[in-house]
């Protein structure tokens, strides 16, 4: 019995993910004119390999990132993950918004909570690029939300791309939560996708404040694609940070750290 002989596609596929694995990316324009296939035929391409394989899909082809030690999950696989935790940093980060205040709510698990925990509020006005937290927000009637527009992405929920960054450069914000992916000495803020991270450093150009929201697992990782340095950084609300060359850096920027606790008294 012979085996089934490997199709036209896959033979194309495999080619391209040893190009990624030699050089680490890959254009979409390389891949149309080694190939000799059509632009929807790559990209295609690239989507199987990134549901299947370590690959990245970026805005002009592809990434590998086999060796990478943060990868991204959807919005639903990231409520399993520190829940307790993500709950416990929502609600400090809640005591450090005050009426008037202009509030920032990038997407991510722990600003969601952060947004449910806004809702008993009064007179402040919230912007977001995050489809869930503004529909979590629409029945707050004391609650003005911004909701900028873009493309979507069905990961996170996240409004990106040319038209949410146009958007957001008209606003001004008084104290930004940004949700992120990794946080390290070396490497300052990161985030697994190239157009979240566009929009993150848009709206921290644009917000007089910004303070880091994250659980313990992403302390000292890095994930493929920098927001910004530490330095950019106003506070942190965590409830953890046991990488002391991290802890001496934010010490070392003033970076105030505001720990949450999971316990109760």
């Amino acid at each position: 019995m012979s085996d089934k002989p490997i199709s036209k596609g896959q033979l194309r596929r495999n080619t391209i993910m040893q190009i990624l694995k030699q050089n680490g990316r890959i254009a979409l324009q390389d891949i149309l004119q080694q190939f000799q296939c059509s632009e929807a035929t790559a990209r295609r391409d690239l989507d199987v390999l990134a549901e299947q394989a370590s690959v990245i899909r970026t805005i002009g082809g592809a990434v590998y990132d086999g060796l990478s030690s943060v990868r991204e999950v959807s919005f639903a696989e990231k409520t399993d993950i520190s829940w307790l935790e993500k709950e416990a940093i929502a609600a400090k980060a809640v005591t450090l918004i005050e009426e008037g205040d202009i509030v920032g709510l990038s997407g991510g698990t722990t600003t969601y909570l952060i947004a449910k925990g806004l809702k008993h509020m009064q007179g402040i006005t919230v912007v977001t690029n995050a489809v869930n937290i503004a529909m979590e927000l629409s029945d707050a009637e004391d609650i003005q939300v911004v909701l900028t527009g873009g493309i979507m992405r069905k990961k996170s929920f996240e409004l990106c791309g040319p038209l949410a960054v146009q958007m957001v450069e008209a606003l001004h914000i008084n104290k930004m939560f940004l949700g992120i992916d990794g946080l390290s000495a070396a490497h300052g803020i990161s985030t697994y996708s190239e157009l979240e991270a566009q929009i993150a450093k848009t709206l921290m150009s644009r917000s007089a404040h910004t303070y880091a929201v994250f659980d313990a697992t992403k302390v000292g990782r890095s994930s493929l694609f920098s927001i910004a340095p530490l330095s950019a950084l106003y506070a942190c609300v965590t409830n953890e940070i046991s990488d002391k060359m991290l802890a001496a850096s934010l010490e070392e920027h003033q970076i105030q750290v505001y720990l949450a606790s999971t316990t109760t008294s």
